[in-house]
């Protein structure tokens, strides 16, 4: 096998190319189903027999994930008329999260109250001298 197949699994190209399709189907589905409104695709992940495939959204309201369930099979046909697999894999709707963590750690972050950040710098600043 060819190193460079080795760096890059098949499987994970057939999630680029899953995350291309899923995000151009969704710009143009949103024209057309407010629910959706502006989703941004950050992965799709697939199992690697390619039955399922977790599409991973940096938000995902009520709405979106009713509206994304009810055009999950036209999302699908787009993904086989565009993408040449044996089998076209079935979609589900997730928040990504590592989208949700780093949210929550900022969150977090932003409790810690000002002057406890001005206090350290202060610290390191004698320490340093």
């Amino acid at each position: 096998m060819p190193e460079s197949k080795r760096r890059y699994p098949r499987v994970n190209r057939v999630n680029e190319v899953l995350r291309e399709v899923v995000a151009e189907e969704l710009e143009r589905l949103a024209d057309a189903d407010g629910r959706i409104g502006f989703l941004t695709v950050t992965a799709v992940v697939a199992d690697p027999d390619l039955r399922h495939a977790k599409v991973l959204l940096a938000s995902l309201s009520d709405d979106a994930r009713l509206a994304l369930q009810e055009q999950r099979v036209h999302l699908q046909a787009a993904i086989g008329r565009q993408v040449r697999l044996k089998r076209t894999p079935q979609l589900s709707f997730e928040e990504d999260p590592a989208i949700t963590s780093g949210n929550r750690i900022e969150d977090l972050l932003r409790t810690i109250p000002r002057d406890h950040w001005d206090e350290d710098a202060d610290d390191e600043d004698a320490g340093g001298a």
